[in-house]
């Protein structure tokens, strides 16, 4: 070959050498993108469609399946779970992928002038690392396990929310009924409060009745004041998990269905250990360190490199060559053997990890199925022996009250008894639905109100009109509604108070219990 064409290949191997490295540089580096690439936060205004968005949440009873939807798609700790779900799910085929092959080049006893074309040997060479068989497919099912670990992770955010979610719309919907009461209580003491002025006008009771009837009223006016403000507490809870302004509007929440638990607690342990997301998540770290385990005694083993080259020679034949290598473990031992122990520690980790889990799962449940039979046992002494014996007693005060022979201070003992009563009958309402979503939290999925077919019960379940349902705020026990007209009725003739409408169940009420001990 003559000297000038040789010239030109070598020229031409070094400059294809150059462009590529120069490509190389061209390409954007690494990390964030530029300050002009960033998005920016801008505040959002409301438009005509965005009003027209929100109508729906002020002026319709608020639906907890709309509340739930809405928080899919808006929650940012779902959608930041989502996110993760769907990085995890790359990192595989990274894993799992060789090496970058790399490229050199090498110029060997050039001249002086640097000559390149004149250099002994230009060589250009390409290669390849290669791992040991199995540690590449290692690592991919490594990172394929942390990606079904994000996943379980999604569906316990999922699921957590939804709790959570749950309890501040039946904090929401207690807020509301709570005030209810009040307002029907202050218009029964003002009812009472005329009554008294009216006997102390003609010389019946003394001044003092006066005075604590204000006194009475007074307080009431307060309670519907405060229970007002809380209101205000309740909606930005429930704003917050839906990513909302503190201050947008909510409707009034609707009232829970009838009381029931048509399971056994075994049967709910059963449906935890499979289904809660916590320990499915745990299981495929305790899989993923397995296979890490597996990895580490891979590293006893060589990994290897081939590369190929071509060769330039100045006044010499050309030619190319191979060339394979690979690294010597066993020089280095102790590390590749402290590898495989901190592996296996990390696998007896994940165990007891998960034995822990089990443990806490199956303790949750249990607390959760407590509460709720506590708060069927309240619910069924406050409908059947404390709401009924404390209307009683009121109405006995009335009479007596108006045919002089017990004073006003005992009216009004027996108009708090049962103000308090009902405060509590709703409070055990409340905390059933929130120990409910307790259970589908412990259990990890979302549980059937109803009993399933061939279900035997020990305790009868209160039918649909157990409980007064339908529209928003409706959920007030009937005795309740009942004795508080009757109240105010008796009290200042046919006048009577103002409340929520109430809707008359078609059938009657029976025992608002549901605790199922057996299963077939």
């Amino acid at each position: 070959m003559s000297k000038a064409r040789r010239k030109k290949r070598v020229y031409f191997l070094m400059g294809l050498f150059l462009s590529w490295v120069g490509s190389a540089r061209a390409l954007p580096p690494p990390g964030l993108a530029g300050e002009g690439d960033l998005p920016s936060f801008t505040p959002t205004h409301k438009t005509e469609s965005a009003e027209t968005e929100e109508a729906p949440w002020l002026g319709e009873a608020l639906a907890l399946e709309k509340v739930l939807a809405y928080a899919q798609e808006h929650n940012p700790a779902i959608q930041a779970a989502k996110s993760r779900l769907s990085a995890a799910r790359q990192v595989p085929d990274q894993a799992s992928a060789y090496e970058d092959p790399t490229v050199s080049w090498e110029a060997w006893n050039a001249p002086e002038n640097f000559r390149i074309d004149q250099a002994n040997n230009n060589i250009i060479r390409l290669s390849q690392k290669i791992p040991f068989p199995g540690k590449l497919r290692l690592k991919g099912e490594i990172a394929s396990k942390e990606a079904e670990r994000m996943e379980a992770e999604l569906k316990a955010v999922e699921i957590d929310i939804v709790a959570q979610l749950k309890k501040a719309y039946f904090d929401l919907w207690l807020v509301y009924q709570n005030l209810e009461v009040y307002r029907r209580d202050r218009e029964l003491v003002a009812q009472f409060a005329r009554i008294a002025e009216q006997k102390y006008a003609v010389g019946q009771v003394s001044q003092p009745d006066v005075l604590r009837a204000q006194v009475e009223l007074t307080r009431l006016i307060n309670r519907v004041t405060t229970e007002t403000l809380a209101l205000g507490k309740a909606r930005a809870r429930l704003n917050a998990l839906l990513s909302r302004p503190p201050e947008a509007p909510l409707g009034m929440p609707q009232s829970p269905p009838a009381p029931a638990v048509p399971y056994a607690m075994a049967e709910l342990e059963a449906l935890a250990l499979a289904n809660r997301p916590e320990l499915l998540a745990q299981i495929r770290t305790l899989e993923k360190e397995g296979l890490a385990r597996d990895l580490a005694r891979k590293a006893y083993y060589p990994n290897f490199e081939v590369s190929v080259s071509r060769f330039e020679n100045f006044g010499q034949r050309n030619g190319f060559g191979v060339g394979v290598s690979a690294s010597i473990p066993l020089v280095f031992k102790y590390k590749y053997d402290a590898a495989v122990g901190e592996a296996t520690a990390n696998l007896q980790t994940a165990q007891s990890e998960l034995s822990r889990l089990r443990d806490l799962s199956l303790f949750e449940v249990k607390q959760a199925f407590v509460e709720l039979q506590t708060a069927l046992e309240q619910l069924d002494l406050f409908l059947h022996t404390h709401i009924p014996q404390a209307e009683q007693a009121l109405e006995a005060s009335q009479i007596s009250y108006q045919t002089g022979v017990l004073d006003f201070l005992s009216l009004i003992d027996s108009v708090r008894a049962v103000e308090q009563v009902h405060l509590e009958h709703l409070t055990a309402a409340a905390n059933f639905e929130k120990a409910w979503a307790d259970l589908e939290r412990a259990v990890g999925q979302e549980l059937a109100r109803t009993a399933l077919p061939g279900t035997k019960r020990t305790r009868a379940t209160g039918p649909e009109g157990a409980r007064p349902s339908g529209g928003a705020g409706t959920a007030l026990s009937e005795p309740f509604a009942r004795s508080t007209t009757g109240r105010a009725q008796h009290a200042h003739g046919a006048q009577t108070t103002e409340g929520l409408p109430l809707q008359n169940p078609a059938k009657p009420r029976s025992p608002g219990r549901g605790v199922s001990d057996e299963r077939p």
